[in-house]
């Protein structure tokens, strides 16, 4: 069915006007004033800011852990994204000792087959490239639509990569245009430091942060940097948490490096006090890279503003805290390492970043939707509205005070790492491909509704080189 949205403001990266918007057959039909309904469900967005839905470049969704697995699934995980004004997630499809990695990205696809109720994609994790592996990635790349390959440089007993990986990673993103993410702490420095604290006695949540210290993402960051650039690939830095991180990629983007950098809303809201909580309390802030000092803050939300760093993902790995979390209440090391924040993410930014002056509304729009798009391969299609565009539409109402709870969130999770915050707004309703999920703030979607998304590598096949040596 037709619909008009009225007397809303519109909202992109690069625009702020009062418009109609008219949506038919899922896509963006109409902008102006005036728009003649047709039969439409017309509806009232006076008041309300009217935004591209979010795309949150960032989740971890049923996947195994730690010896565990997440606790919000497709579907609850979805709902809770909707809820809070995201339409869109890459999430992260692990390989794990699989002979083909097709068949990796086939668990994915049952995992989310009849669950999702918003659009997605998948990254695909490499922990090691073999010549057999190696020889497979391309193909795999461009048959199953995914245009982006997750590289870990920490975890170093599950899924740390070697430098040798790490590099030929980058070769297979320099030969087919795709996207080289990587997760930049230095693991086997901090399974050292981890196993030193363990064995002078210290088991508490906060040796979590101080067996990670920044130094160690500074140093990997600084390594994927000079690497990915040899090779001549794009590089995406996962989670940037701290100014030894930033400052590298400032100063890899100040010679021309083609650097990308993303960070998260508890980096940008909390710091490493959480850990230090009483009792096991800390425990709900174990995720890694770890809280830092409060300073960070500043140094990350001016990155965002000066576009030093592009996109805020939610990082989200649930664990309930009376529950998997208690693995490590000896031990901080066994302590399932993620957090619940992907219904937050859109809110806490525009109430953190837009309501306090430290971003504009367009540059909210980029940074948790727009530059995700681009980056990942889904623009024009997601991340602006515009005529042509899927209609993934969020009506958000600015002037809403509330605070975050899990008494009220969506996640399958028993506790919400903003638990108190006051905030200022908030999604009333959303739309995928121009069909409700959630009217009037609440769940109106069908699970399975979701689509998945397929996205084009940078090079076709037809121009691909054998996979050699970049460097520009």
């Amino acid at each position: 069915m037709k619909k008009l949205i009225t007397g809303g403001t519109v909202v992109t990266a690069a625009d702020e006007y009062r418009a109609d918007v008219l949506v038919e057959d899922g896509k963006v039909a109409q902008i102006g004033h005036d728009l003649d309904a047709g039969g439409a469900e017309v509806v009232d967005a006076s008041g309300l800011l009217v935004f591209p839905g979010g795309i949150d470049p960032h989740t971890h969704l049923d996947m195994p852990f730690n010896n565990t697995v997440t606790d919000d699934d497709w579907e609850t995980g979805t709902i809770a994204a909707a809820h809070g004004g995201t339409t869109t997630i890459i999430d992260f499809c692990l390989t794990a000792g699989e002979k083909r990695l097709k068949d990796a990205v086939v668990k994915w696809h049952e995992k989310a087959d009849g669950k999702a109720v918003i659009d997605y994609g998948f990254h695909l994790m490499v922990g090691e490239l073999n010549e057999d592996t190696l020889s497979q990635l391309p193909d795999v790349l461009e048959e199953e639509g995914i245009a982006s390959v997750k590289v870990f440089l920490a975890y170093a007993r599950e899924f740390q990569a070697s430098d040798r990986t790490l590099f030929q990673a980058f070769k297979v993103g320099a030969d087919t245009g795709a996207v080289v993410l990587v997760h930049c702490e230095n693991g086997s420095v901090i399974d050292e430091l981890v196993d030193t604290a363990l064995a002078e006695g210290h088991t508490e949540p906060k040796y979590h942060y101080l067996t990670r210290p920044p130094q160690l993402e500074g140093e990997a960051t600084k390594r994927a940097i000079e690497l990915a650039n040899l090779a001549g690939a794009k590089l995406y830095v996962v989670h940037v948490t701290c100014k030894e991180a930033v400052d590298e990629i400032i100063e890899a983007r100040n010679k021309g490096y083609d650097v990308l950098g993303e960070t998260c809303p508890p980096y940008l809201t909390l710091d490493q006090t959480y850990l230090e909580k009483p009792g096991f309390e800390g425990a709900k802030y174990v995720w890694s890279p770890p809280l830092r000092e409060k300073s960070n803050q500043d140094v990350l939300w001016h990155a965002l503003q000066s576009g030093q760093l592009q996109t805020i993902g939610s990082d989200q790995c649930s664990f309930n805290f009376n529950g998997k979390k208690r693995l490590g209440i000896d031990d901080f090391s066994k302590i399932p390492n993620g957090g619940p924040f992907i219904e937050d993410r859109f809110g806490v930014l525009y109430s953190e970043g837009v309501v306090k002056g430290r971003i504009s509304l367009q540059e909210f729009v980029a940074v948790v939707s727009t530059n995700a798009a681009k980056t990942f391969g889904l623009f024009p299609q997601k991340g602006t509205i515009a005529v042509g565009s899927d209609a993934d539409i969020v009506l958000f109402d600015p002037g809403v005070e509330r605070t975050i709870s899990a008494s009220t969130h969506h996640m399958n999770v028993d506790y919400n790492a903003f638990e108190g915050m006051e905030v200022r707004g908030e999604p009333v309703s959303v739309m995928v491909r121009g069909e409700w999920v959630i009217k009037d703030r609440k769940f109106v979607g069908n699970p399975g509704s979701g689509m998945y998304l397929r996205r084009e590598l940078a090079n076709a096949k037809t121009e691909r080189q054998p996979v050699g040596l970049g460097g520009k």
